[in-house]
């Protein structure tokens, strides 16, 4: 059970003018969903991964509570962000274990949500962000649509929270980004 977001998003506003002291009592109430996150974006990944759900939620939230120049407008901002820097561990990751392996042309795969149930290896990882990054210089909402979908497990009405559009808008650009991401992947094989 998630805790309450107006709490969340009070003590978030606290943080962001500088009170370093609702560190420890917004852990608690996030860290549910960080680890709900982190599992949602390691659910793919290899078995025996050196990263689990709780260290991936550590560290993103000591990276996230870190921030000195992040205004936080809400929950669904912080756990968009909170997404996006799971991402970026989850790809250095895979950076640092490709450069290791330097491995073999195996084929990509589409984007596919399902995809992620399986197992990934790292240059499927590696290829989905950078089509991911190529979709963002198309569209930079579109990337973040993304970002916060898949990689967040934000949903379509938290995603038009923190985008500031409409819900119907966040459909259409999810719709959209799935359809560029899969064709791109395809034509990479």
């Amino acid at each position: 059970m998630f805790a309450d977001p107006e709490k969340i998003t009070e003590l978030l506003t606290e943080l962001s003018g500088g009170d370093r002291q609702v560190v420890d009592q917004l852990a608690p109430l996030v860290y549910d969903q960080l680890r709900a996150i982190a599992q949602r974006q390691l659910r793919g990944e290899r078995a025996h991964h050196t990263l689990n759900a709780t260290a991936l939620a550590h560290e993103a939230y000591l990276k996230l509570v870190d921030q000195t120049r992040v205004n936080w407008q809400n929950r669904a901002h912080f756990f968009a962000i909170a997404a996006q820097a799971m991402r970026r561990i989850l790809i250095n990751y895979a950076h640092k274990r490709n450069a290791e392996k330097r491995g073999g042309g195996e084929p990509l795969v589409t984007f596919d949500e399902g995809a992620m149930m399986r197992e990934t290896r790292p240059q499927e990882l590696l290829a989905l962000d950078d089509a991911l990054s190529d979709l963002e210089e198309l569209s930079e909402r579109q990337g973040k649509v993304v970002e916060f979908r898949f990689f967040g497990g934000l949903t379509h009405e938290e995603i038009a929270e923190v985008l500031h559009v409409s819900v119907p808008t966040v459909r259409r650009d999810w719709r959209l980004a799935r359809a560029w991401l899969s064709r791109e992947l395809k034509s990479g094989l």
